[in-house]
């Protein structure tokens, strides 16, 4: 008897093992999806990951129950690469596997092809004799003449196939008359599999845009470094054109047979990308992204493993996951952005690593290149190791000049009462002279909603989530009061509950906010506004973006999508209207993140014709990272940075992994944690610190705490996991935590 092990769609460790039934031995196979019982009356759809003879002893082996497929779902590359991510991301392979398949191939009927209705002659009406008598039939039904005699002509008597849209549209006619020469016999209906696929027309190589001189030579570097390194970063300022560089890269990919990945971390910057793409690469070129339909995902997973899979693939994060033949350059584009990272549900893994590894384990090995103005301080320190190549462009294209950053102290204008609301002098004067001269204008605020949250004028009342630890939101398109950490939401109240006064108000400002702010001050302004709450659909974020391109909008308010690599030819400013709130986080990061944002939506000003001004508005304009934006100073804050985690033992000079523990109960969490982080430092000594209470310390009715581990790179990493499982099962099997939860982030963001 032969066993299969199978990856289930579960929260639980390891493969699960059935017997192979003798009716299905000869279906069997590596990569295929099955249908195997689970429990007393569950089935699941799962894939087979491996056949062998070992029978597992202790406990009844039950059988597969249905094979599903008759040509794997499944690469062996992909297989040793969802692994890999459930060993260092310390998740269960079915986690994986959740995260991988589109929702249509994990379910038996999730998924129907799409269809389309085609017409053609009956039988008996096939030759010439037939048709003369059928259009003699026709004389006195004029309008069904018609549309038989439409239906000849494009088909060209029955040799090329129609649809039965495609007839009423040309011949005009009712469904009600294509159904009466049903009836009559003369034609007859088929369904045709037609896909959900973007056909982007013919490939037109001719639209690559020549290289200037800057640019060709990054080019010709990344092609030398790639001889020599498995990963290289492109470290190129805002507005050099990289893209440029990638399509040029993309192309000799194509000439040789090769496939490419093209990653970007937000769903806004694919909408973008996708038609300067197009425009080259045509229908050779696929999206994905979880905007996109599930069906449209399995159709584009299918065709992945098809003859004629797409040469290039641009998505976000979960593209890293689809299946690959020849793959032979991934592109993570912005690789700093922290969107690359997976936070929940599980696997909580990062792109970019994840597309490192892949390149490692394919074979041929394909190459990896990294873009970005900001690079991460861990990719950045690689590169000046020598881990990476490195290859750097410091001119913007067309020699268009970095934008002028003037800092704003917006606590000395409020203090002397000259600010209006959240916007300065400088701000209003320089949008105003933007939108005046037919220019256009970027206002950056990293909080959605109308405001953080009301409050009682009358004592500090203050609403909040009663499943969370947190302040509530106020929406005021919506009239409601919404938690941004579980979703929940609530009347807004008439009166406050503490004292019954009447008079709060809606304090600090979040986009929605800001929009009708300026929207009375510039009552001419076309304004959009792009953040979570107006993007929540694909055609959403295409219709603001191309909105903006074309000149329909003139000003643009966002929360932090509006900073990720958008291309607006006309933007003359960009204001930031409060970079504390970036800055005052905490997390050892903070600086790190901050620049990068305040630098890359800095980046969108100035792009034809003249210099952009930015208008950086800050209550401490005395820090370092505050200079070091105003000089486009990177490299300023990177040795400033490592400095600091060289000292304070954080990355990328040791890595990081956070435990988590949640439970309904506080005492008994708060009690776990403190067992947990004992049984730790048996092993780990001082790396172990905590437990303590996150920012957010209770999120959807669960108390939260955490304990941080810091471990040096020499380490070796399956044993620090194997101590973390084995201290994890030592405090499941007291019964008092039955029901506590533990997970770990890994290289947490």
């Amino acid at each position: 008897m032969h066993f299969a092990d199978i990856i289930l769609p579960l929260p639980l460790d390891g493969l699960f093992t059935y017997s192979i039934p003798a009716a299905l031995e000869e279906q069997v196979k590596f990569g295929l999806r099955v249908r195997v019982p689970f429990g007393r009356n569950k089935h699941y759809v799962g894939v087979v990951a491996c056949i062998h003879d070992n029978k597992p002893q202790g406990y009844e082996v039950k059988d597969i129950s249905q094979v599903l497929d008759t040509q794997p779902i499944m690469l062996p590359e992909q297989y040793r690469l969802w692994s890999w991510i459930a060993e260092y991301y310390m998740s269960p392979i079915g986690e994986v596997y959740k995260a991988a398949l589109p929702s249509g191939l994990k379910a038996e009927d999730g998924y129907r092809p799409k269809t389309e209705t085609f017409i053609r002659l009956t039988p008996t009406y096939r030759n010439e004799q037939a048709l003369h008598i059928a259009l003699d039939m026709l004389v006195r039904a004029p309008k069904q003449l018609k549309a038989f005699n439409e239906y000849l002509f494009l088909s060209e008597e029955g040799k090329t196939a129609v649809s039965r849209d495609e007839l009423m549209n040309a011949s005009h006619a009712a469904a009600d008359t294509i159904t009466q020469l049903i009836r009559r016999g003369l034609l007859e209906t088929y369904e045709v599999e037609v896909g959900r696929l973007n056909f982007g027309g013919e490939p037109h190589p001719e639209n690559i845009r020549q290289l200037s001189a800057a640019q060709q030579e990054a080019y010709n570097q990344v092609l030398f470094s790639m001889l020599k390194k498995p990963v290289t970063l492109l470290h190129g300022v805002t507005s050099s054109g990289k893209t440029e560089i990638y399509i040029h890269l993309i192309q000799r990919e194509i000439e040789q047979h090769r496939q490419v990945l093209y990653l970007l971390p937000e769903i806004a910057l694919t909408v973008q990308m996708m038609d300067r793409l197009r425009r080259v690469f045509g229908s050779r070129l696929g999206i994905y992204h979880s905007k996109y339909s599930d069906a449209e995902r399995v159709e584009l997973w299918q065709k992945q493993l098809s003859p004629c899979p797409y040469d290039v693939v641009l998505g976000a994060r979960s593209a890293v996951l689809l299946p690959f033949q020849r793959l032979g350059l991934i592109i993570v584009d912005e690789e700093h952005e922290t969107s690359y990272k997976q936070q929940d549900p599980m696997p909580r893994y990062h792109a970019r690593s994840v597309a490192i590894m892949l390149a490692s384990l394919s074979s041929p090995r394909p190459k990896v290149l990294l873009g970005t103005a900001t690079p991460s301080v861990e990719t950045y320190h690689n590169a000046q190791t020598g881990k990476y190549g490195l290859v750097e462009l410091k001119t913007r294209h067309q020699d268009i000049e970095l934008p002028e950053v003037q800092v704003v102290d917006i606590q000395d204008l409020s203090r002397r009462k000259m600010m209006h609301g959240p916007f300065s002098p400088l701000l209003l004067a320089r949008v105003r002279e933007a939108l005046d001269n037919g220019e256009q204008a970027i206002l950056f605020q990293n909080r959605r909603g109308y405001s953080p949250l009301l409050e009682c004028k009358q004592c500090g009342w203050v609403p909040r989530c009663q499943n969370c630890d947190v302040s509530l939101t106020y929406h005021r398109a919506m009239n409601q009061l919404t938690c941004h950490y579980c979703g929940a939401t609530y009347a807004v109240p008439a009166e406050c509950p503490a004292c019954g006064s009447k008079n709060l108000w809606a304090k600090g400002y979040g986009t929605e906010k800001i929009e009708t702010e300026i929207q009375d001050i510039f009552p001419e302004a076309r304004i959009g506004r792009m953040d979570l709450d107006t993007t929540r659909s694909r055609n959403a974020y295409e219709r603001l973006i191309s909105d903006f391109a074309a000149g329909r909008t003139n000003l643009l308010i966002g929360t932090q999508m509006i900073s990720k690599g958008l291309d607006f030819e006309r933007v003359s400013v960009v204001g930031i209207l409060n970079a504390d709130t970036m800055l005052n986080q905490p997390d050892f990061r903070a600086y790190e993140h901050a620049y990068m944002m305040m630098a890359q939506v800095s980046g969108r000003a100035g792009r034809k014709g003249r210099r952009g001004l930015v208008v950086l508005q800050t209550r401490q304009p005395q820090l370092p990272v505050i200079q070091q934006v105003v000089h486009n100073d990177y490299e300023g804050l990177y040795h400033h940075v490592v400095d600091e985690r060289l000292a304070f033992r954080y990355p990328p000079f040791f890595r990081l992994i956070y435990v988590y523990l949640k439970h309904r109960n506080d005492l008994l969490v708060d009690t776990a944690a403190q067992e947990m982080g004992a049984r730790l430092r048996f092993w780990f000594t001082n790396r172990v610190l905590g437990p303590d209470k996150p920012s957010v310390a209770r999120v959807k009715t669960l108390s939260i705490r955490k304990l941080m581990l810091k471990i040096e790179p020499q380490l070796n990493l399956a044993d620090v996991r194997r101590c973390l499982l084995e201290a994890q099962q030592q405090m499941m099997q007291d019964k008092r935590y039955s029901s506590l939860q533990i997970y770990y982030d890994v290289d947490p963001l």
